[in-house]
C-alpha cells in the first residue's frame, strides 16, 4: 500500500515527530509509514486522516485501486 503522508505532512508544514505526536506513535512508525514499510492499523490511518483533513482513501493507495486505473 502507497500513501501521500510525506507529501500531505510537508503541505502543512508538519515535522514528523509533530505528525508522530498527533497521531499518538513514535517518529519512527512515521518514518516506515511514509518508506512504505508498514501497514497502519485502520484506526492509525484513520488518525492520520483527520489529521489532514482527508478520507482515509485520500491519503492511502490500496493495491486494489492501483490495479483498476492501470
Amino acid at each position: 500500500m502507497k500513501n501521500r503522508i510525506r507529501e500531505l505532512r510537508e503541505l502543512k508544514n508538519l515535522k514528523q515527530d509533530e505528525l508522530a505526536s498527533k497521531v499518538n506513535v513514535s517518529r519512527q512508525t512515521i518514518i516506515s509509514l511514509e518508506k512504505g514499510k508498514y501497514n497502519p492499523s485502520i484506526l492509525l490511518a484513520h488518525d492520520i486522516a483527520k489529521v489532514f483533513k482527508l478520507a482515509i482513501e485520500e491519503v492511502f493507495i490500496f493495491e486494489e485501486e492501483q490495479n483498476e486505473q492501470e
